[in-house]
C-alpha cells in the first residue's frame, strides 16, 4: 500500500513494465514528517527528492523583518523538493515544510538521477517537474506584476479548488502575497 500511489503515477506517466516499477520503488524509502516539521532547512543542501503519498507540504522563506512568504505548495500524488539546492547542490535559501501530517517516499539523489539515466520515462517525468517548475514560477511572477489580490486567489482557487479547505488562512495569504485580513475580504466575495 506504501508504493501504491507512486506506482501508479509512474504506470500514467511511462511505459514501465512491472520489473521497472518494483526496481524503481525500491529506491525510495517512506519517511513521516508531522505537521510544521521542516523536512529541509535555511541553509542546508537538498540531497533529496519527495514523491508525496498522503499530506501537504510548501516552501517557504523567511524576509529581513521576520515575514513568512511563501512560494509554493504541494499535495499528494506530486514530487517535490528544495530543486534549486537538489540541482546545484548549494545551500537552500528556503525552507520544505509539512502543512498536514504528511507520508512521503524519499530517494536519495544519486538515486534519484541513476534513474534518470536509466529510464527515458523517468527522464521525461523530472523533464515535466522542471517545466511544470518554470511554468508556476512565471504564472507567479505574472501574477505578482499585475493581477488584483482577487484575481491571484480566483487563479489559485482555479488549479487547485480545495486550497482554501487545506491550507491555513495565514498560509494562503503568505502564498499570494496579501495580509490575512485582505484574504478574509476577499473570501467573502468568492
Amino acid at each position: 500500500m506504501t508504493y501504491s500511489i507512486l506506482e501508479n503515477y509512474l504506470k500514467s506517466k511511462g511505459d514501465f513494465t512491472n520489473n521497472d516499477v518494483n526496481y524503481i520503488t525500491n529506491h525510495f524509502k517512506l519517511k513521516k514528517v508531522k505537521k510544521k516539521e521542516i523536512i529541509i532547512d535555511f541553509n542546508q543542501v537538498s540531497n533529496a527528492f519527495y514523491f508525496v503519498n498522503k499530506g501537504a507540504l510548501r516552501i517557504f522563506t523567511i524576509n529581513k523583518k521576520g515575514v513568512e512568504l511563501t512560494r509554493f505548495f504541494t499535495f499528494e500524488n506530486s514530487f517535490c523538493t528544495a530543486l534549486p539546492s537538489f540541482i546545484d547542490q548549494k545551500p537552500a535559501c528556503e525552507y520544505f515544510q509539512a502543512i498536514e501530517p504528511s507520508e512521503l517516499l524519499e530517494i536519495k539523489r544519486n538515486d534519484f538521477y541513476k534513474l534518470v539515466d536509466q529510464y527515458s520515462d523517468f527522464d521525461k517525468i523530472y523533464r515535466e517537474i522542471l517545466e511544470r517548475s518554470f511554468i508556476n514560477n512565471q504564472k507567479r511572477i505574472y501574477s505578482f506584476q499585475g493581477y488584483a489580490a482577487i484575481d491571484k486567489l480566483k487563479l489559485l482557487l482555479e488549479t487547485y479548488p480545495d486550497f482554501l479547505i487545506r491550507v491555513p488562512n495565514n498560509l494562503t495569504a503568505s502564498y499570494l502575497g496579501i495580509s490575512p485580513s485582505t484574504l478574509s475580504r476577499l473570501k467573502s466575495k468568492l
